[in-house]
């Protein structure tokens, strides 16, 4: 027994298996059935008229007419795909202005829940737009789309020099390309510079000071210094707010009317160091070395030291003259023979401080801890009216 498949003529789908016996009339009348139609003549796929049939043979394709002429079905593109179950008919896409062809099964296949699949799975399905040329018109930027193209072409990523990805990336977002977001996010990732939060070591920072006039404010502002030797260096005015100074080597400096506001100083040596009307305001210095630097400005500019966290730093010998430490932390620190006159205690935290052989003349020590301190070989009598004033 032969079977064949049946189709209405032009079209290629809802086509019919069907038993073919008897005469031709036979053949007629069941497609008839089958079909719905009032069938009157048969062809083969390539147009010719099956006036016999003993002309037919088993798995044919063949197109059923109602007396109209023939037509052939792959005229047709949506047809032709529903024949052959691929999409391979040729598009043009005008894409902000240039051109690209491709054919409609580069668009659906490889990523057929994308917004392209769902414009050209169908013909006219998204009623697209075309220009006079018969492109259909895409109101986005080709440099990002070419890529895409080319993605869904052959599966690789290959972006041409002077291409930004996040553009890429984002053409890709609006067109639903999920695989390929993957890979550009990873690339991305992979082409920005790792994060360097290394140090700047002293040959580094002498050549930005030597390539700043000296009355101009370098801009240190959060850097990392840590650990670096930066001895004996004219840092006056340098704005080192929020920097990372812990464990440097600042002895001899110049620091005069430099910023280190919220700078972390913990650890580190500023023996010497000059530190006239430097700003300190809540920067951590704890544990630091601040032997003999000198705060007092004869110009009269004050150091102010507000909040600064001061624990267990040795400032033995310093000279602090009108030094502002209002509130500041110096609990067990070494304050030995320091010149403190008219200095703002006010709130600070003296606890355990050593304040042996310290001049405290007119010094403002109102509401300030005390507990433990000493106040041995005092050079000036400490008067009530000092801590309650």
């Amino acid at each position: 027994m032969r079977r064949v498949t049946l189709f209405v003529n032009g079209s290629a789908r809802n086509g019919k298996v069907v038993a073919v016996y008897g005469t031709l009339s036979d053949l007629l009348s069941v497609a008839s059935n089958k079909l719905g139609i009032k069938a009157t003549s048969v062809y083969n796929g390539k147009g010719g008229l099956i006036d016999d049939i003993a002309l037919i043979r088993d798995d044919d394709v063949l197109f059923v007419c109602e007396g109209e002429p023939f037509i052939d079905p792959q005229s047709d593109g949506r047809a032709q795909e529903e024949l052959t179950g691929a999409h391979t008919d040729w598009l043009t896409l005008n894409v902000g202005g240039r051109y690209f062809t491709t054919t409609r099964s580069t668009l659906v296949n490889k990523e057929p829940d994308s917004m392209l699949a769902h414009m050209f799975k169908d013909k006219d399905a998204w009623g697209n737009k075309q220009d006079h040329r018969g492109a259909f018109l895409i109101d986005r930027s080709p440099e990002y789309f070419e890529p895409i193209l080319n993605y869904l072409r052959h599966g690789q990523l290959i972006v041409n020099d002077g291409i930004n990805l996040l553009g890429v990336l984002e053409e890709a977002r609006f067109f639903g390309i999920d695989s390929l977001i993957k890979h550009l996010e990873i690339a991305i990732k992979n082409s920005r510079p790792a994060e360097d939060h290394s140090p700047i070591s002293r040959k580094e920072f002498v050549r930005f000071l030597l390539a700043t006039p000296t009355k101009s404010e370098l801009r240190c502002q959060g850097l990392n210094f840590s650990g670096a030797d930066l001895s004996r260096l004219d840092l006056r005015y340098i704005n080192f707010k929020m920097a990372n100074l812990s464990r440097c080597n600042l002895t001899y400096a110049n620091l005069c009317c430099a910023n280190l506001e919220r700078a972390d100083l913990s650890g580190s040596v500023l023996d010497n160091a000059n530190l006239q009307g430097v700003k300190m305001l809540c920067s951590n210095a704890e544990g630091a070395s601040l032997k003999s630097c000198n705060f007092e400005d004869p110009s009269g500019l004050k150091a102010n030291l507000e909040g600064a966290n001061l624990k267990g730093v040795d400032m033995e010998g310093s000279q602090m003259t009108g030094i502002n430490l209002r509130v500041a932390t110096l609990k067990n620190a070494k304050l030995k023979n320091c010149n403190l006159r008219g200095a703002t205690l006010a709130g600070t935290d003296l606890e355990n401080c050593d304040l042996s052989g310290c001049d405290l003349q007119e010094a403002n020590l109102r509401g300030s801890n005390v507990k433990g301190a000493i106040f041995e070989e005092m050079l000036t009598p400490l008067h009530m009216s000092q801590s309650v004033r």
